[in-house]
């Protein structure tokens, strides 16, 4: 029984050869299919992910059922993944080779039409993540990008920003000096 168990029936390196096989043709597939479906999981993504699990477990593994040849299949994916995110925070040259660049997709206040259909972003999508960003509606916004990892980052237009603190200082100091100059003009006009 315990050899069975750890005896392992596939070569290490055709393994690991299979795991960095299949491990680059995901990264591929999810490259190619775009950064919308990392933004917000659907029903119908989680259903590819986890049918997409299964279907590449034979690839990795092979006809290898012992627990050893799990392990280094796992080890090996853990350790490539990290050597890629390693790699992509030292060469912005690899990042956007693998993850893309951002893509406005609100462009002062409006929709950017062209970008919506090749993300396949529905306007209703959009409208939702700007009132999850505190925002009422998409024409109080300058510029929203989505980012290669699906977050959307929006810009409000200036008449739509907060007051700073700078914006209260100033205000009070106009505030003030308008106070100084009526009580120069109250105490002008009496008797």
């Amino acid at each position: 029984m315990w050899h069975s168990m750890f005896a392992v029936q596939v070569p290490v390196l055709e393994k690991v050869l299979r795991t960095v096989l299949v491990y680059a043709i995901i990264v591929v597939l999810f490259r190619v299919a775009g950064k919308r479906g990392l933004a917000n999981l659907t029903t119908l993504d989680l259903a590819v992910f986890l049918l997409l699990s299964n279907v590449v477990q034979n690839a990795i593994i092979g006809n290898d059922e012992s627990l050893t040849g799990g392990v280094v299949g796992a080890i090996t994916l853990v350790t490539i993944n990290a050597a890629l995110s390693h790699a992509m925070a030292r060469s912005e040259k690899l990042a956007v080779l693998t993850e893309g660049r951002a893509t406005t997709v609100i462009d002062d206040g409006h929709l950017v039409e062209r970008a919506m259909r090749r993300l396949a972003l529905r306007p209703a999508e959009l409208d939702h993540a700007v009132r999850l960003q505190n925002g009422d509606d998409v024409s109080e916004i300058q510029t929203g990008r989505l980012e290669p990892g699906g977050q959307l980052v929006l810009s409000l237009k200036k008449e739509e920003q907060s007051a700073t603190k700078a914006d209260v200082a100033a205000l009070r100091t106009e505030l003030t000096s308008i106070q100084a100059n009526l009580a120069l003009l109250v105490d002008g006009q009496r008797p």
